[in-house]
Parts: structure tokens; sequence; C-alpha cells
């Protein structure tokens, strides 16, 4: 049914013939041609733009239904970047829609970017053209019978002569595509939550559902899942978890005892820490694993309990053997003392679980010897290095006047403990054996040894002998007596001669006329002696008698 339809625009008034087929209708301006952005303006000022050809049964209609004008109508393709458009839909023209003349388009470079078509013409009817934009045609425009709330807002809806059908946009189908495609329902995971935002439904297209987890908890998987339009989820449903911590180990010398809630070192695991024996811990005992994946403390160590660092001793070597660590539990240190010391201690010490030695650190002591004494009536003069009459010392031997030493001046204490000779003594100068004179007595009194120093000796003779040298000696610091030695001499008495006329015949017993010696008086024939006839010297130094004469 064509019916004239008269508008007033208020730029003119055109006559509009409207060709009703069913739901869809075309009109054309039957009064004016425009250039193509006119008529394009005016279907959009009072249709809805212009026509846009989906077949070639709709092609087929409208060359058989409009009349035929000599400028032929503009249709809604124009090239845009280089590309046919379908300016209504703006879609790009495919390859099964196209409907060319012959030889078109050919575009010959003045601005041929607007399309007609050829209505009732004598060959190739219904085809279509390039043509300059701003020539002017008829406008050939639609109505169309789809509405805004058509195919539910959820498809395309796409006219069709008489009627209109829904291209339901993916996610969507029906006839009106009022049903949404639905994916399968979603729980929370375990310690988790789930919050899902539905657009056309419960889990249906287009559907978002975020996933958190709990404190403590991490999620595997994406965050966000969409339904699509194959009814499937974007990705797995995630799950929630345990945040772990990095892995423990038992510390050397140690143990480790761990509790998990949650899986091997992960969220709340509790991890104690022992160490062996001799051992101590260098660190928190108890580690537990936090909501962010770290411990609570860094791991603790095992150290070795350590016993008071030892110095070697004075005069002494010290020589350890250190299993772990210097001076801790299970070192064990020698001792050894230089030469001329001996250790105060235990040899060896070893270093126990508690920090403490076997026993108390030993020191090296000089060797000593037998403590010396000044010897008699003689004085000790002592060096000593290392204590007394010790390793090293020396002493000196003097003696008092009058005495000299026996043995060796200086003894040293040796390494052995042994003095390099024996005590040395002082003894008495000697002086030279006094023998009692002959006809004489010696009585001596000796202080300090028979004729030694400061002994005395007193001399006497017999009955009719005198002393002849001193009667005291004394034996003195040099070794000498103060005087020679006394003799015992023979008293002597006057000489005698013989007589006149007489002779005299004289025994000797002790010297000439000394003591005991006799003498007879003779005379010659004739004389007579006139005194005794035998004379006796005495101990007094004079004869018995007078000497006799011979008358």
């Amino acid at each position: 049914v064509i019916t004239p339809v008269r508008l007033f625009l208020p730029f003119a008034t055109v006559l509009v013939t409207q060709v009703e087929v069913g739901a869809w209708t075309y009109h054309y301006g039957d009064k004016q041609d425009y250039s193509w952005e006119l008529a394009r303006n005016f279907c959009r000022t009072f249709y809805t733009d212009l026509v846009a050809i989906q077949n070639q049964k709709e092609i087929a209609h409208l060359n058989s239904s409009l009349p035929r004008h000599i400028t032929y109508y503009w249709i809604g393709i124009r090239k845009i970047n280089k590309v046919w458009t379908w300016v209504g839909t703006s879609k790009a023209l495919t390859k099964e829609a196209v409907n060319w003349a012959a030889g078109e388009p050919n575009n010959r470079g003045r601005n041929q970017d607007c399309v007609e078509i050829y209505i009732k013409r004598e060959r190739e009817a219904g085809k279509w053209n390039d043509e300059p934009c701003q020539k002017k045609k008829r406008a050939l425009c639609y109505q169309a019978s789809c509405q805004h709330s058509s195919c539910s807002q959820r498809g395309e809806c796409v006219e069709t002569i008489g009627n209109y059908t829904c291209d339901c946009y993916p996610g969507f189908y029906g006839s009106e595509c009022e049903h949404a495609v639905t994916c399968p329902a979603l729980a929370a995971p375990g310690r988790g939550w789930l919050n899902c935002t539905h657009w056309h439904g419960d889990f249906a297209y287009n559907s978002t559902c975020a996933f958190s987890c709990e404190t403590g908890f991490v999620r595997r998987g994406a965050e966000t899942l969409e339904c699509t339009a194959l009814g499937q989820w974007t990705e797995p449903a995630p799950r929630c978890a345990a945040v772990t911590c990095p892995a423990l180990a038992a510390p050397g010398r140690g143990w480790l005892n761990c509790t998990h809630w949650h899986g091997d070192f992960a969220y709340n695991s509790t991890c104690t820490f022992s160490c062996e024996t001799g051992f101590v811990r260098r660190g928190a005992e108890t580690l537990e694993c936090t909501a962010q994946g770290q411990w609570t403390e860094p791991a603790p160590r095992c150290a070795a309990v350590t016993c008071p660092a030892l110095a070697a001793p004075g005069r002494g070597w010290l020589n350890c053997t250190h299993w772990h660590g210097d001076f801790a539990y299970s070192s064990t240190c020698a001792f050894s003392c230089e030469t001329g010391f001996v250790r105060r201690g235990a040899e060896m010490l070893e270093c126990t679980a508690l920090g403490q030695w076997t026993e108390p650190a030993p020191r090296c002591e000089a060797v000593t010897c037998p403590a010396l004494a000044a010897p008699g009536r003689g004085w000790l003069n002592c060096t000593h290095w290392h204590g007394d009459f010790a390793y090293n010392s020396t002493c000196a031997f003097s003696c008092e006047t009058g005495f000299v030493r026996r043995g060796a001046e200086t003894l040293e204490c040796t390494a052995l403990g042994q003095w390099t000779g024996p005590a040395p003594r002082c003894e008495a100068v000697k002086c030279p054996a006094l023998a009692a004179p002959g006809r004489g007595l010696l009585n001596c009194t000796h202080f300090h040894g028979d004729f030694a120093y400061n002994s005395t000796c007193t001399f006497s003779c017999e009955t009719g002998f005198v002393r002849r040298g001193a009667e005291t000696l004394e034996c003195t610091a040099l070794g000498q007596w103060t005087e020679p030695a006394p003799r015992c001499e023979a008293v002597t008495c006057p000489a005698l001669a013989a007589p006149g006329r007489g002779w005299l015949n004289c025994t000797h017993w002790h010297g000439d006329f000394a003591y005991n010696s006799t003498c007879t008086f003779s005379c010659e024939t004739g004389f007579v002696r006139r005194g005794a006839e035998t004379l006796e010297c005495t101990a007094l130094g004079q004869w018995t008698g007078p000497a006799p004469r011979c008358e």
C-alpha cells in the first residue's frame, strides 16, 4: 500500500511517500533531491536512517515497489577510512552482501565515497554505484520495526521484510533473548568467602564472583571469575590455601619438633627447637608461622657451650683441640711446662656440657732444690729467679775469718731439682801440727779442731831444762803460729877447767857442762885434790860444789 504523506519541515515542505510492508517500512522523498549528507539528515529526522539493504530479496522488493527516478536513490552505505560501511549499524560491508554494478566501485578519485541504487534502470536494476557525495539524489529511508525493548535489549534486532528477528548477543538465548546462559553454581572455598554480582540471574552470563580468603590463607587461582557466554567460568574456581613459611630444618647439633595445623610449615604451624647435650640454643625456642608467611623470629641455631678461655701458664705451653669452636664443649687442652718447671695440676682439661673445665687450670712452678743453709762459721748469699731455692737459683758460699770453704763457691739449682754440687762447709784454717819439745811438755787447747784456727798451745820443760821461745803459741787465720815452736835446752853450769897439776874428766848428757853433766877431777902424781872428786851440774845451773884444786 503506497500512502502519500505530506510533512512540514522548517526548511521546506516535502512530500513523502510511504511503502509499508509488515513491520518494516521504506520511505522516500518525491519532492526534492539532496546531497548524501542532507539525504541522511532527512531520513534520520523523520525515520530511522538511510536504508540498510540486507539481502537480494529486499533489493528485489525495492526495485519493484519504488518509482523510477532519473537521479536514482541514496542508500546508507559510505566509504569510511577506506572501508565501505553501513552507516546505520557501523558494520563493514561483507562479501555476501556486495551488490555492485559491473565495473563498480570504480572510485575515480573525485570523492566517490557514497552509494546510489539503480531503481528500475534498464540494465542492472537494483545494483549499486559509487558516486560523489555532493551529488543530489532522492533519499531512500527506512523506519525500523525494531524497538528499544526489542530482543530484551540482549540481542541485535534484525529487520526482515514484514517482521524482525533477534540475533542474541553472546550469553543470551530465546526468541526475544529473554534467557541468560548459566554457569555452574559456585560455593565459597574452604577458609574463604564468595561475593557475587548477578546481572542476569544467579550464576548467569556476566555474573562476576570475587573470592577472598581468611587471614593466614591465600587464594590459589583467579581473584574474580566471570560467567562467559559459553556457560563456563573464565577460570577454575580458586581455593584458599594456608600461607606457607620457608621450610625449617633442624639446626646442626639440634632437633626440630613442629605442629602443622594447615599443612607443612603453613599458617599457625609452630616449631620448637632443642639442642644436643653440650649445645645451647641461640634464638627463640618456639617459632610460629604468621599470616604474612614469615616466622615470628629468625630460626635459632645450636652453639656449643663455651668454657672460659684458657691461656698458657707462665713458663709453659697450651695445646688445645677444638671440635666445636674455641674453648667450646668437648675441647681438650694439654698443658706442658718449660725446662726447669713442673706442672701443678692436671695435664689435660676438657670442656664439659656445663661450660666448666674438668679441673682448675694448672700452673707451672719452678723445680725446687733442697733448701740450703749457711755453713757453720760461714755465710750463704742466694739469688732466686723463680722462688726460694728453685730452678736457676744460685747460691754463693763464704766463710768467716779463719775458716776456709771446702767445696764449690757457687751452686746452681738444676732442672732436675738438684744442686750442681754438694753444699760446701767452712773448716777452720789448720796450722802445722806441734809436738812437745825434747825434754819438754806440750799442752794445747783446740777450739776448732787440732791445731786449727784459734788453737793455743803452751810449752813447758822438764826439770833441768829451760824453754827457748814463746811459752804460748796461737794458730792464726793465716794458718801460721804466732811464734816459732820453742825448744827445751838443758840448764848449763859454768864451764869447768882441769885444775892445775890435775885432770878433768866430764860426762855430758845434755851438752857441755849442762844439767846432769858430771865431772871428775884427778891430780898428777905428787898432787892431791883439795875438794870434791866429782861435781854434777844441777837443775839450778850450779855445780854441786866448788871446783877442786890439786895441791
